[in-house]
């Protein structure tokens, strides 16, 4: 998984395969997903991103299985 933010257009992409996207479908005015030929999702496209989050700072955590808070 990749995830590129666009200072210039406030736009932030999340890449969560690297098969070509086939369709684009619009969730909202600003956040649009891409699918592969099977209709998995490969990419999320958010435009205007530092309106809805902080863009100064990224946190990934992995938890380990089993020790998620159920």
């Amino acid at each position: 998984m990749r995830i590129k933010y666009f200072e210039d257009t406030d736009t932030t992409l999340v890449e969560l395969s690297t098969n070509p996207p086939v369709e684009t479908q619009e969730l909202n005015e600003n956040v649009y997903i891409d699918l592969d030929d099977e209709g998995r999702v490969v990419s999320i496209t958010i435009e205007h991103a530092g309106q809805s989050a902080d863009m100064r700072e990224f946190l990934y955590q992995r938890i380990p299985a089993g020790l998620a808070a159920s």
